[in-house]
Parts: structure tokens; C-alpha cells; sequence
């Protein structure tokens, strides 16, 4: 299984880059988790949008499906219009937002053609081909849930954004891979919470047991080594910054 950061950056995009985006490949089976704004511009980059078989979304923020317009367009009105109808795997909630935004963008016909839309059942999870799918619901300011992707016994856990969640290091037991955000460099004000640190992020993938932790959702604005040192205080295992363009392999 192949994960290729298409864009890392939190709701204000990197210089260059785009918001959340991840292509998840194992053999011939193309799964797009998560469609933030610049993503679409980084998926022609690397493979044809024509090709993929799922687009997969976390929560309805911005930052993680607003590039579902263009990619309706492409499929709609590009030269291999009607060529494919990914299936759009969306949480619970997220039909009636998308198509919201849709209406307001005069892009509503695009939408509808463009994908077999479902809004996917958490508790039983899914499955795209080969590749198996897990929800777990995480802490944000609106539902928000982590993604795991599996096959052949490896296993990618992607936490989506989130505040402090035992339930998610639950989640990820064990994982080859974890991806979790770092968008804060100190911590929010107790209470309510919807971000976590890179300090906290290192508690999460170390709680979990996990194989390998890579930081996303941080913001090139921010000191990449610090939050890299600051992850190695709480966690033992490899960290990264996850960077646009990079491919990781589980």
C-alpha cells in the first residue's frame, strides 16, 4: 500500500501547496482520502483523476472536500466526461452540504453526474476493492472522523483533525502508519477541543503502539524541526513531517 501526500497544509494552504489530500494505492485499487482545496491540481500531478476508484472524506470542513468541485467538473464537462463515476464515500450529514455548496457555485448538475454519492455507515465500515475501510468518530468542532485503510495485513490509520482522543489511539493499535495533525504549537485552552500539538500527537502514536507517525495538518509558518523534537519527546518510534509529494509505503 502506497500513501502519497497530495497536500499536508491546515485551512490556510503552504506556499505551493494545498490542503488535506492523501491517494491511497495498493495494486490497481486508487482511493483518494480526503479533497481539500489545491488538491485536485496535485492529483493531475501524479495520476490520472479518470483512474480513481473512491474519494473518501473525513469531515466537512473546507480544507478537506472543497476540491470536489473541480473534480466533479473534470469528470462533467473534460474531454473524458462520463468516463468515470467514482464512488464519494461521505460522513454521515455530508450529502446535504456538499450539495449546498454545489448550488451556491452553480455547479449542482456537476455533482450529481459526477459521483455515486453515499454517506457511509461508521459503525460497519466499507470497502474499495481491496482495500478495507474503519471510522472512528474523533473530537473536532463538527463530527469528524478517522479513516483506517487496510490490505494485505498492513494498515494506514489517518486521524482526520482532532483534539485529544484516547478512543483514537484505541483505533490505531498497532498501525504501520499513523497520520496525525499537529496544527497547534500550544495547546488550546481547555474545554472544548478540536487540534492537537505535535507534543500530543507523539502521546497519541506512542499510546497506540504505532509503527511510524507522520505530522500533517501543520502549517509551513511553523518550525518543522521543533514540532518534529517536540513528537520524539512522548513517542520512541520514526517521526516525519509529512511532505507534499512524498509517496509512503506500508
Amino acid at each position: 500500500m502506497r500513501i502519497t501526500v497530495l497536500g499536508k497544509s491546515p485551512s490556510w494552504p503552504d506556499a505551493g501547496g494545498a490542503c488535506s489530500g492523501y491517494l491511497v494505492e495498493d495494486g490497481e485499487t486508487c482511493v483518494l482520502l480526503d479533497c481539500g482545496s489545491g488538491v485536485m491540481g496535485q492529483l493531475r500531478a501524479v495520476r490520472d483523476y479518470a483512474q480513481v476508484d473512491a474519494i473518501v472524506i473525513s469531515h466537512m470542513h473546507a480544507d478537506h472536500f472543497f476540491d470536489l468541485l473541480p473534480f466533479a467538473c473534470a469528470l462533467s464537462y473534460g474531454p473524458r466526461s462520463q468516463s468515470s463515476t467514482p464512488r464519494l464515500l461521505l460522513p454521515p450529514g455530508g450529502i446535504e452540504p456538499l450539495q449546498a455548496l454545489a448550488r451556491a457555485g452553480g455547479q449542482d448538475r456537476a455533482i450529481e453526474h459526477a459521483f455515486e454519492m453515499c454517506e457511509y455507515d461508521i459503525a460497519a465500515g466499507d470497502a474499495v476493492a481491496g482495500l478495507a475501510l474503519r471510522f472512528q468518530p474523533v473530537p473536532h468542532y463538527i463530527p469528524a472522523n478517522a479513516v483506517e485503510l487496510s490490505a494485505g495485513g498492513a494498515r494506514f490509520v489517518f486521524g482526520a483533525d482532532h483534539g485529544p482522543s484516547p478512543e483514537l489511539s484505541a483505533f490505531a493499535r498497532d498501525a504501520d502508519l499513523l497520520m496525525l495533525e499537529a496544527t497547534l504549537s500550544e495547546p488550546e485552552a481547555p474545554g472544548r477541543r478540536g487540534h492537537l500539538t505535535a507534543a500530543e500527537a507523539g502521546e497519541h502514536a506512542a499510546r497506540a503502539g504505532a509503527r511510524r507517525l507522520l505530522l500533517t495538518h501543520i502549517s509551513d509558518e511553523l518550525d518543522a524541526d521543533a514540532a518534529v523534537q517536540a513528537a520524539r519527546g512522548a513517542y520512541a518510534g520514526p517521526v516525519e513531517i509529512a511532505r507534499a509529494g512524498a509517496t509512503y509505503v506500508v
